[in-house]
């Protein structure tokens, strides 16, 4: 794993763990050997106390920040349901490639999989999930636009595409291989920011925050 990013530890206790996941990383385990790194497993192999199956939820390989993993059964059922309740706060920040004027706005675009060219979603209003997106306008950079996304619910791509759709800002994240104009593994300037929920066990409000490195 030398030539792969570190994994920056936030949180840990002996029911759950937060870590900052860089661009380029798996969440999960993938198909094949050549996909077995990912957060999972390198949660399991620095914490033995680990279950098999950690995940709470997932941020896309090229999606870096915040991830939340449980240790027990009853930790990833309770987190798992704070996620399903939307009593969790998120917030990203990305970059898009281009212009938007607006400063601030709502993006609720239902979305499905597009069953022959996966795992590309689209938008379709007949059959899709529901998803809502707020954000923020926070400046422009050499014709690009740093925004905020406060997402309301958590769709597969979601972010991605209400920034790529012409119905959404009409303006990709920059470095996205699906809708914009990304060529490798890396480049995607989106980050999990922000992100708060209670702790299962002490029923503390535990909050995280990382800027993001772009």
């Amino acid at each position: 794993m030398s030539d792969k990013p570190e994994l920056d530890i936030l949180f840990s206790d002996s029911k759950l763990v937060v870590v900052n996941k860089p661009s380029g990383l798996l969440s999960v385990p993938g198909r094949g050997p050549e996909n077995q790194d990912c957060v999972v497993t390198r949660i399991q192999a620095l914490f033995p106390e680990c279950r098999r199956f950690p995940t709470v939820h997932r941020l896309d390989m090229d999606t870096s920040g915040i991830l939340v993993l449980g240790f027990t059964a009853r930790t990833v059922r309770e987190l798992i349901e704070q996620f399903q309740q939307r009593s969790v706060a998120k917030r990203y920040e990305a970059v898009l490639d281009g212009r938007v004027d607006k400063p601030e706005g709502a993006i609720e675009l239902s979305l499905r999989l597009d069953p022959y060219n996966r795992p590309y979603q689209i938008y379709d209003p007949i059959h899709g999930k529901s998803a809502l997106t707020h954000w923020r306008r926070l400046g422009e950079e050499n014709g690009r636009t740093r925004v905020e996304f406060t997402p309301h619910t958590g769709r597969t791509h979601q972010l991605r595409v209400h920034a790529s759709h012409p119905l959404g800002l009409d303006c990709p994240i920059v470095g996205d291989r699906l809708y914009g104009t990304g060529t490798a593994p890396g480049q995607l300037k989106l980050h999990a920011k922000y992100l708060r929920f209670m702790h299962p066990k002490t029923k503390e409000m535990m909050e995280f925050s990382v800027p993001p490195a772009f």
